[in-house]
Protein backbone atom coordinates (compact mmCIF):
# COMPACT_ATOMS: atom_id res chain seq x y z
CA UNK A 1 0.00 0.00 0.00
CA UNK A 2 1.19 3.34 -0.52
CA UNK A 3 1.21 4.93 3.09
CA UNK A 4 3.87 1.70 3.91
CA UNK A 5 7.40 3.45 2.99
CA UNK A 6 9.80 0.66 2.81
CA UNK A 7 12.90 0.12 5.66
CA UNK A 8 15.33 1.56 2.78
CA UNK A 9 13.02 4.97 2.40
CA UNK A 10 12.62 5.81 5.69
CA UNK A 11 16.49 5.11 6.65
CA UNK A 12 17.05 7.90 3.37
CA UNK A 13 14.98 10.29 5.05
CA UNK A 14 16.22 10.24 8.36
CA UNK A 15 19.79 10.72 6.62
CA UNK A 16 18.17 13.41 4.99
CA UNK A 17 16.94 14.84 7.98
CA UNK A 18 19.93 14.96 9.59
CA UNK A 19 22.20 16.36 6.98
CA UNK A 20 19.66 19.32 6.79
CA UNK A 21 19.55 20.07 10.38
CA UNK A 22 22.44 22.36 10.43
CA UNK A 23 20.92 24.27 7.89
CA UNK A 24 18.02 24.66 9.75
CA UNK A 25 17.24 27.59 12.22
CA UNK A 26 17.47 26.95 16.16
CA UNK A 27 14.96 25.68 17.96
CA UNK A 28 13.18 27.82 20.26
CA UNK A 29 11.75 25.88 23.60
CA UNK A 30 11.91 27.64 26.95
CA UNK A 31 9.39 29.94 27.90
CA UNK A 32 8.60 29.49 31.39
CA UNK A 33 9.44 31.51 33.85
CA UNK A 34 8.48 30.71 37.58
CA UNK A 35 5.98 32.87 38.94
CA UNK A 36 6.98 33.97 42.04
CA UNK A 37 4.16 32.14 44.39
CA UNK A 38 5.28 29.02 42.51
CA UNK A 39 8.82 29.85 43.30
CA UNK A 40 7.50 30.45 46.91
CA UNK A 41 6.61 26.66 47.44
CA UNK A 42 8.98 24.70 49.73
CA UNK A 43 9.63 20.86 48.74
CA UNK A 44 7.46 19.82 51.16
CA UNK A 45 3.99 22.14 50.13
CA UNK A 46 4.93 20.78 46.84
CA UNK A 47 4.99 17.23 48.05
CA UNK A 48 1.51 17.93 49.21
CA UNK A 49 -0.03 19.57 46.66
CA UNK A 50 0.84 16.75 43.93
CA UNK A 51 -0.83 14.61 46.44
CA UNK A 52 -3.83 16.31 46.35
CA UNK A 53 -3.63 16.37 42.96
CA UNK A 54 -3.30 13.15 42.71
CA UNK A 55 -0.34 13.29 39.78
CA UNK A 56 2.88 11.39 40.70
CA UNK A 57 6.21 12.90 38.78
CA UNK A 58 9.23 10.54 37.92
CA UNK A 59 12.18 11.97 36.56
CA UNK A 60 15.11 15.07 37.77
CA UNK A 61 14.11 18.55 38.32
CA UNK A 62 10.87 18.91 37.64
CA UNK A 63 9.11 22.16 38.00
CA UNK A 64 6.95 23.03 40.64
CA UNK A 65 3.33 22.07 39.67
CA UNK A 66 1.24 25.66 39.18
CA UNK A 67 -1.97 26.87 40.51
CA UNK A 68 -3.34 28.99 37.77
CA UNK A 69 -3.29 29.90 33.93
CA UNK A 70 -1.33 33.23 34.83
CA UNK A 71 1.17 30.86 36.90
CA UNK A 72 2.26 29.18 33.75
CA UNK A 73 3.89 32.17 31.95
CA UNK A 74 1.42 32.17 28.95
CA UNK A 75 1.43 35.33 27.05
CA UNK A 76 -1.08 37.96 27.07
CA UNK A 77 -2.48 36.27 23.67
CA UNK A 78 -3.35 32.99 24.97
CA UNK A 79 -4.53 34.53 27.90
CA UNK A 80 -7.15 36.06 26.11
CA UNK A 81 -7.81 33.64 24.16
CA UNK A 82 -8.67 31.19 27.00
CA UNK A 83 -10.63 33.39 28.87
CA UNK A 84 -12.90 34.29 25.27
CA UNK A 85 -13.74 30.20 25.73
CA UNK A 86 -14.78 30.80 29.15
CA UNK A 87 -11.91 28.54 30.36
CA UNK A 88 -10.83 29.07 34.20
CA UNK A 89 -9.94 26.36 36.13
CA UNK A 90 -6.95 23.74 35.40
CA UNK A 91 -7.01 20.11 35.88
CA UNK A 92 -4.95 18.27 37.26
CA UNK A 93 -2.71 17.18 34.55
CA UNK A 94 -2.63 20.99 33.05
CA UNK A 95 -1.06 21.91 36.04
CA UNK A 96 1.46 19.83 35.88
CA UNK A 97 2.02 19.59 32.52
CA UNK A 98 2.13 23.02 31.60
CA UNK A 99 5.17 23.94 33.20
CA UNK A 100 7.45 21.24 32.45
CA UNK A 101 5.64 21.63 28.76
CA UNK A 102 6.85 25.31 28.60
CA UNK A 103 10.08 24.74 30.50
CA UNK A 104 10.69 22.90 27.07
CA UNK A 105 11.56 19.55 28.48
CA UNK A 106 10.25 16.16 26.73
CA UNK A 107 7.17 14.67 28.69
CA UNK A 108 5.69 11.44 28.82
CA UNK A 109 2.04 12.05 30.77
CA UNK A 110 -0.23 9.43 31.68
CA UNK A 111 -3.67 10.43 31.98
CA UNK A 112 -7.49 9.20 30.45
CA UNK A 113 -9.05 10.56 28.01
CA UNK A 114 -11.04 13.45 29.75
CA UNK A 115 -8.66 14.60 32.03
CA UNK A 116 -7.63 17.76 30.05
CA UNK A 117 -4.86 16.82 28.01
CA UNK A 118 -5.84 18.71 24.91
CA UNK A 119 -5.65 21.77 26.69
CA UNK A 120 -2.11 20.81 28.42
CA UNK A 121 -0.35 20.40 24.62
CA UNK A 122 -1.96 22.44 22.96
CA UNK A 123 -1.36 25.55 24.72
CA UNK A 124 2.18 25.30 24.81
CA UNK A 125 2.08 24.15 21.42
CA UNK A 126 0.72 27.81 20.32
CA UNK A 127 3.18 29.49 22.43
CA UNK A 128 5.84 27.08 20.72
CA UNK A 129 4.83 27.93 16.92
CA UNK A 130 4.67 31.51 17.14
CA UNK A 131 8.47 31.46 18.56
CA UNK A 132 9.59 30.12 15.61
CA UNK A 133 10.26 31.63 12.27
CA UNK A 134 7.57 32.13 10.29
CA UNK A 135 6.40 29.14 7.96
CA UNK A 136 7.37 29.65 4.12
CA UNK A 137 4.52 28.68 1.75
CA UNK A 138 4.85 25.23 0.95
CA UNK A 139 6.26 23.79 4.28
CA UNK A 140 5.46 21.51 7.07
CA UNK A 141 4.41 21.94 10.32
CA UNK A 142 6.25 23.49 13.45
CA UNK A 143 3.56 21.64 15.32
CA UNK A 144 2.16 17.97 14.73
CA UNK A 145 -0.38 15.76 17.06
CA UNK A 146 -0.51 12.29 16.02
CA UNK A 147 -3.73 10.57 16.93
CA UNK A 148 -4.79 6.99 16.53
CA UNK A 149 -8.69 7.81 15.08
CA UNK A 150 -10.44 10.16 12.97
CA UNK A 151 -12.84 10.84 15.70
CA UNK A 152 -9.84 12.09 17.92
CA UNK A 153 -7.77 13.52 15.25
CA UNK A 154 -11.17 16.19 14.95
CA UNK A 155 -12.01 17.29 18.10
CA UNK A 156 -8.00 17.86 18.65
CA UNK A 157 -8.23 19.81 15.61
CA UNK A 158 -11.44 21.34 16.63
CA UNK A 159 -9.64 22.62 19.79
CA UNK A 160 -6.96 23.69 17.94
CA UNK A 161 -9.07 26.03 15.84
CA UNK A 162 -10.68 27.23 18.74
CA UNK A 163 -8.02 28.40 20.62
CA UNK A 164 -5.03 28.98 17.95
CA UNK A 165 -7.19 31.15 15.79
CA UNK A 166 -7.48 33.87 18.04
CA UNK A 167 -3.52 33.67 18.45
CA UNK A 168 -2.99 34.00 14.83
CA UNK A 169 -1.52 29.94 14.78
CA UNK A 170 -3.62 28.05 11.65
CA UNK A 171 -4.39 24.00 12.10
CA UNK A 172 -5.14 21.14 9.01
CA UNK A 173 -6.86 17.66 10.05
CA UNK A 174 -5.53 15.03 8.43
CA UNK A 175 -7.13 11.49 8.18
CA UNK A 176 -8.66 8.95 6.51
CA UNK A 177 -11.91 8.28 5.05
CA UNK A 178 -12.57 11.86 3.24
CA UNK A 179 -10.76 13.02 -0.09
CA UNK A 180 -7.04 14.38 -0.47
CA UNK A 181 -7.28 16.85 -2.11
CA UNK A 182 -8.76 19.53 0.15
CA UNK A 183 -6.16 18.47 2.84
CA UNK A 184 -2.91 18.67 0.36
CA UNK A 185 -4.67 22.24 -0.86
CA UNK A 186 -4.39 22.96 3.05
CA UNK A 187 -1.05 22.18 3.22
CA UNK A 188 0.21 24.09 0.66
CA UNK A 189 -1.01 27.11 2.64
CA UNK A 190 1.81 26.63 5.00
CA UNK A 191 -0.19 25.59 8.73
CA UNK A 192 1.65 25.74 11.72
CA UNK A 193 0.02 22.91 13.41
CA UNK A 194 -1.24 19.51 11.80
CA UNK A 195 -3.23 16.83 13.41
CA UNK A 196 -3.06 13.85 11.97
CA UNK A 197 -3.84 10.34 11.76
CA UNK A 198 -0.15 8.10 11.06
CA UNK A 199 -1.90 6.61 8.17
CA UNK A 200 -2.80 9.16 6.94
CA UNK A 201 0.11 11.76 7.29
CA UNK A 202 2.44 9.13 5.52
CA UNK A 203 0.40 8.52 2.90
CA UNK A 204 0.74 12.39 1.89
CA UNK A 205 4.54 12.41 2.97
CA UNK A 206 5.12 9.37 0.73
CA UNK A 207 3.35 11.88 -2.49
CA UNK A 208 5.58 14.48 -1.26
CA UNK A 209 2.57 16.75 0.07
CA UNK A 210 4.05 17.54 2.54
CA UNK A 211 7.32 16.91 4.49
CA UNK A 212 8.37 17.61 8.55
CA UNK A 213 12.09 19.25 8.50
CA UNK A 214 10.65 22.28 10.51
CA UNK A 215 8.53 20.45 13.02
CA UNK A 216 10.16 21.11 15.88
CA UNK A 217 6.72 20.25 18.83
CA UNK A 218 5.53 16.48 18.57
CA UNK A 219 2.90 15.22 20.74
CA UNK A 220 1.78 11.09 20.10
CA UNK A 221 -2.06 11.42 21.80
CA UNK A 222 -3.01 8.16 23.29
CA UNK A 223 -0.04 6.09 22.28
CA UNK A 224 -1.34 2.74 23.99
CA UNK A 225 -4.07 3.03 21.37
CA UNK A 226 -1.68 3.23 18.48
CA UNK A 227 -0.16 0.04 19.88
CA UNK A 228 -3.40 -1.41 19.55
CA UNK A 229 -4.31 -0.69 16.45
CA UNK A 230 -1.08 -1.57 14.69
CA UNK A 231 0.72 2.17 14.31
CA UNK A 232 4.19 1.61 15.79
CA UNK A 233 5.67 0.85 12.21
CA UNK A 234 4.15 4.43 11.04
CA UNK A 235 4.48 6.19 14.37
CA UNK A 236 8.70 4.69 14.26
CA UNK A 237 8.58 6.32 10.64
CA UNK A 238 7.39 9.69 11.09
CA UNK A 239 9.73 10.05 13.90
CA UNK A 240 12.51 9.08 12.29
CA UNK A 241 11.92 12.10 9.27
CA UNK A 242 12.23 14.67 11.85
CA UNK A 243 14.83 16.73 13.40
CA UNK A 244 15.88 14.73 16.15
CA UNK A 245 16.41 18.33 18.85
CA UNK A 246 12.44 18.52 18.36
CA UNK A 247 10.32 18.62 21.35
CA UNK A 248 8.20 15.32 22.36
CA UNK A 249 5.22 14.98 24.45
CA UNK A 250 3.78 11.51 24.35
CA UNK A 251 0.18 11.16 26.61
CA UNK A 252 -0.92 7.48 26.93
CA UNK A 253 -3.76 6.41 29.53
CA UNK A 254 -1.68 2.80 30.29
CA UNK A 255 2.08 2.19 30.25
CA UNK A 256 3.10 -1.29 29.25
CA UNK A 257 6.49 -2.16 27.76
CA UNK A 258 6.29 -1.10 24.09
CA UNK A 259 5.18 2.72 25.00
CA UNK A 260 8.40 2.88 27.58
CA UNK A 261 10.17 1.58 24.74
CA UNK A 262 8.75 4.20 22.29
CA UNK A 263 9.54 6.74 24.84
CA UNK A 264 12.87 5.75 25.35
CA UNK A 265 13.71 5.62 21.79
CA UNK A 266 12.40 8.71 20.80
CA UNK A 267 12.11 11.01 23.71
CA UNK A 268 15.35 13.07 24.74
CA UNK A 269 17.15 11.79 27.80
CA UNK A 270 15.98 13.21 31.53
CA UNK A 271 12.08 13.03 29.94
CA UNK A 272 9.74 13.59 33.19
CA UNK A 273 7.05 10.79 33.32
CA UNK A 274 3.78 12.36 34.64
CA UNK A 275 1.03 10.04 36.44
CA UNK A 276 -1.84 11.64 36.57
CA UNK A 277 -4.85 9.45 38.80
CA UNK A 278 -2.89 6.67 39.49
CA UNK A 279 -2.69 5.21 36.18
CA UNK A 280 0.29 3.04 37.06
CA UNK A 281 -1.38 2.24 40.67
CA UNK A 282 -4.83 1.92 39.49
CA UNK A 283 -4.28 0.26 35.62
CA UNK A 284 -6.97 -2.13 35.20
CA UNK A 285 -9.21 -0.70 37.89
CA UNK A 286 -12.39 0.85 37.31
CA UNK A 287 -13.47 4.85 38.66
CA UNK A 288 -14.98 4.57 41.88
CA UNK A 289 -17.48 6.82 40.95
CA UNK A 290 -19.05 4.75 38.74
CA UNK A 291 -21.58 2.70 39.95
CA UNK A 292 -21.53 -0.72 38.06
CA UNK A 293 -24.23 -3.42 37.88
CA UNK A 294 -23.41 -6.64 35.84
CA UNK A 295 -27.28 -9.03 34.56
CA UNK A 296 -26.59 -12.49 34.08
CA UNK A 297 -28.88 -13.96 30.82
CA UNK A 298 -29.25 -16.22 28.21
CA UNK A 299 -28.18 -14.40 24.85
CA UNK A 300 -31.80 -14.64 23.53
CA UNK A 301 -32.76 -12.37 26.97
CA UNK A 302 -30.52 -10.06 26.26
CA UNK A 303 -32.38 -7.56 23.99
CA UNK A 304 -35.31 -7.83 26.52
CA UNK A 305 -33.39 -6.59 29.19
CA UNK A 306 -31.52 -3.72 27.18
CA UNK A 307 -35.27 -2.41 26.48
CA UNK A 308 -36.07 -2.54 30.42
CA UNK A 309 -32.79 -1.01 31.00
CA UNK A 310 -33.76 2.10 28.00
CA UNK A 311 -37.48 1.72 29.56
CA UNK A 312 -36.30 3.09 33.61
CA UNK A 313 -33.24 4.65 32.33
CA UNK A 314 -34.33 7.08 29.37
CA UNK A 315 -34.92 10.59 30.84
CA UNK A 316 -32.96 12.54 28.40
CA UNK A 317 -29.37 12.08 29.59
CA UNK A 318 -26.99 9.98 26.95
CA UNK A 319 -26.56 6.65 26.84
CA UNK A 320 -23.87 4.77 25.25
CA UNK A 321 -24.36 1.11 24.00
CA UNK A 322 -21.26 -1.13 23.28
CA UNK A 323 -21.14 -4.07 20.80
CA UNK A 324 -18.78 -6.52 19.77
CA UNK A 325 -19.11 -6.51 16.34
CA UNK A 326 -20.16 -3.87 13.45
CA UNK A 327 -23.37 -6.23 12.06
CA UNK A 328 -24.31 -6.37 15.33
CA UNK A 329 -24.53 -2.63 15.89
CA UNK A 330 -26.02 -2.16 12.73
CA UNK A 331 -28.87 -4.48 13.48
CA UNK A 332 -29.27 -3.60 17.20
CA UNK A 333 -29.47 -0.02 15.93
CA UNK A 334 -32.56 -0.79 13.79
CA UNK A 335 -34.66 -2.87 16.11
CA UNK A 336 -34.15 -0.33 18.68
CA UNK A 337 -34.88 2.15 16.24
CA UNK A 338 -38.43 0.28 14.87
CA UNK A 339 -39.53 0.23 18.48
CA UNK A 340 -39.33 4.22 18.38
CA UNK A 341 -35.82 4.71 20.26
CA UNK A 342 -33.65 7.27 19.38
CA UNK A 343 -30.97 5.44 18.46
CA UNK A 344 -28.12 5.93 15.96
CA UNK A 345 -25.66 3.32 15.32
CA UNK A 346 -20.96 4.34 14.85
CA UNK A 347 -18.96 1.96 13.48
CA UNK A 348 -15.77 1.91 11.53
CA UNK A 349 -17.34 1.45 8.44
CA UNK A 350 -19.16 4.35 8.91
CA UNK A 351 -18.31 6.94 5.83
CA UNK A 352 -16.81 9.69 7.99
CA UNK A 353 -19.78 12.33 6.58
CA UNK A 354 -21.99 9.85 8.45
CA UNK A 355 -19.57 9.40 11.62
CA UNK A 356 -19.24 13.07 11.79
CA UNK A 357 -23.32 13.77 12.19
CA UNK A 358 -24.41 10.71 14.31
CA UNK A 359 -21.71 12.13 16.58
CA UNK A 360 -22.77 15.85 16.47
CA UNK A 361 -26.55 13.93 16.46
CA UNK A 362 -25.50 12.15 19.65
CA UNK A 363 -23.72 15.45 21.42
CA UNK A 364 -26.62 17.72 20.95
CA UNK A 365 -28.96 15.11 22.42
CA UNK A 366 -31.08 15.20 19.68
CA UNK A 367 -30.75 10.93 19.20
CA UNK A 368 -29.55 10.39 22.87
CA UNK A 369 -29.16 7.05 22.55
CA UNK A 370 -25.75 5.85 20.56
CA UNK A 371 -24.78 2.14 19.87
CA UNK A 372 -21.05 1.80 19.07
CA UNK A 373 -18.15 -0.68 18.37
CA UNK A 374 -14.99 -0.16 20.37
CA UNK A 375 -14.28 2.79 17.91
CA UNK A 376 -15.67 4.75 20.97
CA UNK A 377 -13.84 3.33 23.20
CA UNK A 378 -11.27 5.91 23.61
CA UNK A 379 -11.20 9.17 21.96
CA UNK A 380 -14.15 10.43 22.15
CA UNK A 381 -14.70 13.36 24.09
CA UNK A 382 -18.08 13.15 24.90
CA UNK A 383 -18.47 14.80 28.77
CA UNK A 384 -21.82 14.29 30.00
CA UNK A 385 -22.68 10.33 29.28
CA UNK A 386 -25.22 9.39 32.00
CA UNK A 387 -25.18 5.48 31.41
CA UNK A 388 -23.15 3.00 29.33
CA UNK A 389 -24.07 -0.10 28.68
CA UNK A 390 -22.47 -3.34 27.80
CA UNK A 391 -24.95 -5.07 25.42
CA UNK A 392 -22.16 -7.41 24.65
CA UNK A 393 -19.41 -8.35 27.24
CA UNK A 394 -16.23 -7.10 26.44
CA UNK A 395 -13.63 -9.59 25.95
CA UNK A 396 -10.90 -8.30 28.54
CA UNK A 397 -11.40 -6.89 31.90
CA UNK A 398 -9.14 -3.96 30.08
CA UNK A 399 -11.30 -3.52 27.81
CA UNK A 400 -14.43 -3.39 30.04
CA UNK A 401 -12.75 -0.43 32.77
CA UNK A 402 -11.92 1.44 29.57
CA UNK A 403 -16.13 1.22 27.92
CA UNK A 404 -17.72 2.16 31.49
CA UNK A 405 -15.01 5.05 31.54
CA UNK A 406 -16.47 6.86 29.04
CA UNK A 407 -19.19 7.70 31.81
CA UNK A 408 -18.32 9.21 35.30
CA UNK A 409 -16.07 11.93 33.85
CA UNK A 410 -14.12 14.63 35.23
CA UNK A 411 -15.24 14.01 38.84
CA UNK A 412 -18.62 13.37 37.70
CA UNK A 413 -20.81 9.88 39.10
CA UNK A 414 -21.74 7.94 36.17
CA UNK A 415 -23.45 4.64 35.61
CA UNK A 416 -22.73 1.06 33.93
CA UNK A 417 -24.30 -1.84 33.20
CA UNK A 418 -23.37 -4.65 31.52
CA UNK A 419 -25.04 -7.99 30.31
CA UNK A 420 -23.13 -10.91 30.59
CA UNK A 421 -24.06 -14.67 29.14
CA UNK A 422 -22.82 -18.14 29.64
CA UNK A 423 -21.04 -17.54 26.37
CA UNK A 424 -18.69 -14.60 28.12
CA UNK A 425 -17.97 -17.23 31.22
CA UNK A 426 -14.01 -16.80 29.85
CA UNK A 427 -14.23 -13.08 31.40
CA UNK A 428 -16.61 -13.54 34.12
CA UNK A 429 -13.40 -14.22 36.79
CA UNK A 430 -11.51 -10.53 36.07
CA UNK A 431 -15.32 -8.88 35.79
CA UNK A 432 -15.60 -9.93 39.70
CA UNK A 433 -11.79 -9.02 40.23
CA UNK A 434 -12.68 -5.61 38.65
CA UNK A 435 -16.25 -5.04 40.62
CA UNK A 436 -14.24 -6.10 43.70
CA UNK A 437 -11.34 -4.00 43.19
CA UNK A 438 -13.57 -1.22 42.77
CA UNK A 439 -16.12 -1.83 46.35
CA UNK A 440 -19.00 -3.15 43.48
CA UNK A 441 -21.81 -5.74 44.93
CA UNK A 442 -20.60 -8.92 43.02
CA UNK A 443 -24.06 -10.81 41.90
CA UNK A 444 -24.65 -14.02 42.82
CA UNK A 445 -24.98 -15.29 39.41
CA UNK A 446 -22.05 -13.91 38.31
CA UNK A 447 -19.49 -15.53 40.90
CA UNK A 448 -21.68 -18.65 40.18
CA UNK A 449 -20.41 -18.02 36.38
CA UNK A 450 -16.73 -16.84 37.72
CA UNK A 451 -16.36 -20.06 39.47
CA UNK A 452 -17.43 -22.07 36.99
CA UNK A 453 -15.00 -20.90 34.38
CA UNK A 454 -12.42 -21.58 37.14
CA UNK A 455 -13.41 -24.74 37.47
CA UNK A 456 -14.62 -25.72 34.08
CA UNK A 457 -17.72 -26.69 35.37
CA UNK A 458 -21.19 -25.98 33.77
CA UNK A 459 -23.31 -23.05 35.27
CA UNK A 460 -27.09 -22.06 34.06
CA UNK A 461 -27.25 -18.62 35.54
CA UNK A 462 -31.25 -17.42 36.04
CA UNK A 463 -32.50 -14.48 33.29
Amino acid sequence: MAWRLGETALKAKAEAAAAAEDALPPVARDFYVEHPAVAALSPAHVEQLRAQLGIRVIGADCPRPVGSLLQASFPQYVLDAVEAAGYTHPTAVQRQAWPIIMKGRDLVALAETGSGKTLAFLLPALVHVNAQPVLREGEGPLALVLAPTRELAVQIHEESVRFGHPCGVSSVCLHGGVPKAPQVLALRKAPEVVVATPGRLTELLAKKKTELSRCTYVVVDEADRMLDLGFVPQLRGLLQQMRPDRQTLMFSATWPAEVQALASTFLLPGFLLLEVGGALVHAGKANTQIAQHVLVCSEPAKLGKLVGLLEALMDGSKILIFCNSKRRCDSLTRELRVDGWPCLAIHGDKSQEERDWVLQEFKDGRQPVLAATDVAQRGLDIKDIKYVINYDCPGTSEGYVHRIGRTGRAGASGCAYTLVTPEDARVAPDLVEVLRGSGQEVPSELAQLANAARYKSPAIPRN
